[in-house]
């Protein structure tokens, strides 16, 4: 089951009361792809829409509104479902019941307070989408009209979450993108356990996010020590070439032969290992001496050896 079906299936167990039913079926309605004054139409691949429509339409309108029922196999082994509701005096109750008007707008009179998460319910079970959150936090409605869409993100504001929108090919899209956001909404509509299996894959992410920079981290900076040792080892052989190791004082010539036999060791690594312990920035100075030794001995081979 996809991450957008677990979140249709939570909004599914929450629609619980007449309020809900009422604000859930207008959301379904008022949001289908086709809605004349001859015909509604609804189309859905989605066996928990098919769960839900039918029993809504029949529960707000009994034997009144006769819904027809098509159901159609896919190339990839899915059910496209198609629901109609055709016949003015059909159509003319329901828009009268829901206060549908020919611009279709929202109608707040059909939303009690304690609806208006079920009515956003209703609209994702219809035209709404969400990508699983392991790949990226995307949550969109794809809405039939501009003004449906306006009115959508009016309500969604009015909740505290901020939608983009943007134009489709054959629809109006309004969508989230901020985890956080996305959350609250699941939440608002009844998807509780949605919000917590979203938390839980943000959580994942991050600590395997921060793990891979950790990780990144130790390997830059065990290529700088190797890079730097790398240095140091070419200098200390050229000191050597040169017979210089014997003119080196005690504390350099130590050191020289301590990074020869350890090339693989840190700068504080080095400096514990010395007879009198010194730091990190004590062991660098050192290795600064010595750079500069080797460049006066390769100077010297430049000018050839004058």
């Amino acid at each position: 089951m996809s991450f957008s079906d677990n979140v249709r299936q939570s909004i599914r167990s929450t629609i619980n009361d007449h309020d809900k039913r009422f604000a859930c079926l207008y959301a379904m309605l008022l949001y289908s792809r086709t809605l004349t004054k001859d015909e509604i139409c609804l189309k859905s691949e989605s066996e928990i829409f098919d769960s839900v429509f039918p029993i809504l339409m029949k529960t707000i309108f009994g034997a009144a509104v006769p819904l027809k029922i098509e159901r159609k196999p896919r190339k990839d082994g899915g059910m496209l479902h198609i629901y109609r509701i055709t016949g003015r005096e059909a159509v003319t109750r329901i828009r009268s019941t829901f206060h549908i008007h020919e611009l279709r707008r929202i109608d707040m009179r059909n939303l009690p307070t304690n609806s208006i998460g079920m009515f956003l319910g209703g609209v994702f079970l219809t035209c709404g989408s969400m990508t699983d959150p392991n790949k990226d936090y995307h949550l969109e409605f794809a809405v039939p009209t501009q003004e449906l869409c306006d009115d959508l993100c009016d309500i969604l504001l009015s909740v505290g979450v901020h939608p983009n929108t943007t134009k489709r090919r054959y629809a109006y899209s309004a969508y989230l993108k901020v985890s956080e956001e996305i959350g609250d909404l699941l939440t608002f509509m009844g998807a509780q356990k949605c919000t917590l299996e979203l938390i839980d894959i943000k959580i994942d992410k991050e600590v395997k996010n921060n793990v891979n920079r950790l990780n990144n981290c130790d390997m830059a900076n065990i290529d700088k020590v190797i890079s730097a040792a790398e240095k140091q080892r070419e200098d200390i052989e050229v000191i050597i070439r040169h017979d210089g190791m014997r003119k080196l004082s005690d504390e350099l010539h130590e050191l020289a032969e301590l990074r020869m036999e350890n090339l693989h060791l840190s700068l504080q690594d080095l400096g514990e290992m010395l007879e009198k312990p010194i730091g990190r920035s004590g062991v660098n100075h050192r290795f600064r001496k010595l750079a500069a030794i080797a460049a006066q001995y390769r100077e010297e081979d430049a000018n050839g050896g004058s």
